[in-house]
């Protein structure tokens, strides 16, 4: 995995401000290139343009823009409860750092935040003849970027927020996210292949949360100044709580600095993230099948295709016994076949229990897996389809509806 540094630095170019800010230092920058370039243009053109030209344009921009701002920021909000309401909450993050979106309202209250800029430099008299000619042609420059947004943004919402558009995100960031762990199921170190020592140094938690992120560098640099072993206890994805055993080090004795050091490596937070945790997108995806299933909705359409996209998703599977290991004193337990299949499948078979159609689908679905990768997907197939069969049985369906399921069931290979 990238250092903490990198990855706090990624995570920060999610945020919309971000961009906002580029606007705005693109608005101080006009000021400070039209003082500098003004000797270099000639009188003639600052005669044609004029200042109530200049002055007209960033008044229209400033006013249009915090409308349409307000405006587009009210559609992203509405998109984002729809998709709650009718995915999952969990889902709404990725729409949230929606690149399309950000850019868009970042564009649009960027612009408007630089013809403001541009007023109040044009009012304080910063700009002589020539100068004013350099803020046309940035005024000209934003105003282009805007049209451009326009046309992005008016397409972008023809899908945006619709269950479709929410199951397209979530199955990427799950495929995305399993298939970087499936390159690199062990974050760089070595395989787990045997219980931890009794004998280890625990290094524990002070923090409530979740794993986001480990720096297996610095736990790297942490182990060769001990010249250790160190055992990652907690993959991402996982909910620790203090005194919670974050990191096992095979040492007699480990220093209150050290522990330190090694504790500030693994970053927790209040929620779980699709990047790095692979079970994550898994789960999400399975939330809103189960959604789908309530009561409320009774959407067996939606779990159906859940189902698909899971297929699709776990069809990729692949073991690395090869993989490259980049930190040797580092060893990471991988993540198991039998959770992935328990977070992917387990809530469907519960809660579609009573939808012959959705449990037709599991029983194809588990079937095709194991014959897609059926070294590593027969057994844990076999074990959810007999659960599956368990509880649909329990839901009192008919026996020809029940001879159907089983008929698709895993054991006959789909």
């Amino acid at each position: 995995m990238t250092s903490r540094y990198i990855w706090q630095l990624h995570e920060l170019f999610k945020k919309v401000w971000v961009r906002v800010i580029s606007f705005t230092l693109l608005a101080l920058l006009s000021v400070v290139l039209a003082r500098v370039l003004a000797p270099y243009l000639p009188e003639a053109v600052a005669l044609q343009i004029g200042e109530k030209t200049v002055e007209d344009m960033l008044s229209i921009l400033t006013s249009s823009m915090l409308a349409v701002t307000t405006f587009s920021l009210a559609i992203a909000v509405s998109a984002f409860a729809a998709a709650t309401e009718s995915a999952t909450p969990r889902a709404t993050i990725l729409l949230q750092e929606d690149r399309t979106t950000q850019n868009v309202l970042a564009t649009f209250l960027g612009a408007f935040l630089f013809g403001l800029v541009g007023l109040i430099a044009l009012h304080a008299e910063l700009y002589n003849e020539a100068g004013k000619v350099v803020v046309f042609l940035f005024t000209a420059a934003v105003i282009g970027l805007v049209v451009v947004a326009l046309i992005r943004w008016i397409g972008h919402l023809m899908e945006f927020g619709r269950m479709g558009d929410t199951l397209d995100r979530v199955e990427k960031a799950a495929a995305a996210s399993l298939n970087e762990r499936l390159e690199n199921p062990f974050l760089g170190g070595r395989p787990l292949t045997e219980p931890v020592p009794d004998d280890c140094v625990a290094v524990v938690s002070t923090e409530t949360g979740y794993v986001q992120h480990i720096d297996m560098q610095e736990l790297q640099k942490c182990a060769d100044k001990l010249d250790t072993k160190i055992y990652v206890r907690c993959l991402p994805g996982t909910f620790v709580h203090r005194g919670r055993v974050l990191l096992s080090v095979a040492a007699a004795e480990v220093k209150d600095q050290a522990a330190d050091a090694m504790r500030r490596a693994v970053t927790t937070g209040s929620h779980r993230t699709f990047e790095g945790d692979p079970r994550f997108g898994l789960i999400v995806m399975t939330e809103i099948a189960s959604k789908a299933l309530s009561p409320a909705v009774n959407d067996p359409g939606t779990a159906i295709d859940v189902l698909g996209r899971l297929t699709r998703i776990l069809s990729d599977w692949r073991d690395r016994p090869d993989a490259e290991v980049r930190f040797s004193r580092l060893i990471v337990p991988p993540i198991t076949v039998q959770d992935v299949f328990e977070d992917a499948f387990r809530p469907i078979a519960r809660d579609g229990a009573a939808f012959v159609e959705v449990q037709i689908r599991l029983q194809k679905t588990l079937a095709a897996l194991a014959e897609v990768v059926p070294e590593v997907f027969t057994v844990p197939a076999r074990k959810m389809a007999q659960d599956a069969l368990e509880r649909a049985r329990a839901s009192s369906l008919m026996a020809a509806d029940m001879a159907a399921i089983q008929a698709a069931s895993v054991k006959r290979g789909g």
